[in-house]
């Protein structure tokens, strides 16, 4: 197994798109010293890759930009197979490389691949391909990268990816078959869980504590109006992170919120797979929204062409990115927390202590499939290719019979 350091690969999509290696001292030296095969891959992965930044999301891109880079590290630097030579014994011999990297493939702080330096960019020399984070509930704890360990949902990425990175190649003429589908079905690390489901969502009282929070603190300091928005609204429209955020080739404005012949309210949302729906508001939300718009000096409700930026940066200008979004829920998550730890105890409050920004999202869902709302309609409002992954995702009512039938067993 190799030990050596590893390099990064690939910059972000917006650097990709422009790239030329004579920017790029180090990555071009690396590659120059590397049998001409191994700068073919690069080059194959490279056109992937602009493949995926054009048609999908950042996030995506990001996402199997990552695994690209992973595999084509190994390729190099491990295996130094041809990836069009690589069958499914070699596939699984990777996979288990994932599952055990070397300690100098892994680091604990997020380090970015590259820096500008004097026109030239620079290869990071802390960067690594694999890294170890924390639980988001115990953020203090000390990490050990001998015992690093990808989980199950992080096997399953890695799989995705390279099956997409295989078609790609396969479509190019470059391959001739996918070895990724058998390898999945025989890796001895992805093991099947048929059992109870659990969904990342907070209580109905969790959840009325994060609102009261966030009323409380907007009521204190107006700056938090737009914490107070963003939760609402992520909540009741079922939104994921990037259908509220600024996207390069989109931005959610006021106008957005719109109303038909019958003066009912619609939310239009550019989802994924580039796909733009409209979501159902309900009435109730039209309170949050009015109270967020008397802030910011709007009328009560958009009108019709409104091109006002939904959720707009205090200083500079256009909306906020995933990540600053991400960032004031957090706020909001962080004083729930503290406030139901000290009024109702650590029990309580530990499900605000791990929640993540697509918890939102996953209880309004539930709250809605626990009220009966029928199924196909909140499908369509969560943005779901069918009603099928909507009951596999949030149906529990047969889980929650069991577990009440099996509490009264006796032991003796």
């Amino acid at each position: 197994m190799a030990t050596t350091k590893p390099t990064p690969l690939f910059p972000t999509y917006a650097e990709l798109i422009e790239l030329s290696l004579n920017d790029y001292p180090q990555l071009s030296a690396y590659l120059d010293n590397q049998p001409a095969w191994m700068k073919q891959h690069w080059n194959w992965a490279k056109g992937y890759l602009l493949y995926i930044g054009r048609n999908k999301s950042e996030h995506t891109y990001v996402r199997f930009r990552n695994d690209i880079e992973k595999f084509l590290l190994w390729v190099f630097m491990v295996d130094k197979q041809p990836v069009d030579d690589l069958r499914k014994a070699d596939i699984l011999r990777y996979i288990d490389f994932c599952v055990a990297p070397p300690v100098k493939w892994i680091s604990t702080q997020l380090h970015d691949r590259f820096s500008l330096n004097n026109g030239y960019f620079a290869s990071n020399l802390k960067w690594t391909p694999f890294r170890q984070t924390p639980p988001k509930y115990d953020k203090d704890r000390v990490l050990d990268p001998k015992k690093y360990k990808p989980s199950l949902q992080t096997l399953e990425s890695t799989f995705v990816a390279l099956s997409s990175f295989y078609r790609h190649l396969i479509d190019e003429e470059i391959c001739f078959g996918n070895p990724i589908p058998l390898a999945k079905r025989d890796c001895k690390h992805m093991i099947k869980d048929s059992q109870v489901k659990t969904i990342s969502r907070l209580t109905e009282h969790q959840w009325q504590y994060l609102l009261d929070t966030a009323v409380e603190l907007a009521d204190t300091n107006s700056l938090f109006e737009r914490n107070l928005f963003i939760i609402s609204t992520m909540k009741t429209l079922f939104l994921r992170l990037s259908e509220l955020s600024e996207r390069q080739d989109w931005t959610p404005v006021m106008s957005h919120f719109w109303t038909d012949e019958d003066n009912n309210w619609w939310f239009k949302v550019y989802g994924k797979g580039k796909k733009i729906r409209d979501i159902t508001v309900p009435l109730g939300y039209l309170s949050y929204l009015k109270r967020y718009r008397e802030w910011r000096g709007l009328s009560l409700l958009p009108s019709k062409g409104e091109q006002t930026v939904l959720v707009e940066k205090i200083r500079g200008r256009g909306g906020l990115t995933s990540r600053q979004i991400s960032r004031l829920i957090q706020q909001l998550f962080d004083a729930a927390y503290e406030k139901m730890k000290r009024e109702q105890g650590l029990d309580q409050a530990q499900k605000l202590n791990e929640a993540t920004t697509h918890y939102l999202r996953h209880t309004g869902a539930s709250m809605e499939i626990e009220r009966d709302r029928p199924l196909k309609d909140l499908s369509e409002d969560l943005g779901h290719a069918s009603s099928a992954t909507t009951d596999t995702v949030y149906v529990q009512v047969e889980r929650k019979k069991r577990a009440s039938s099996g509490k009264d067993r006796k032991v003796e």
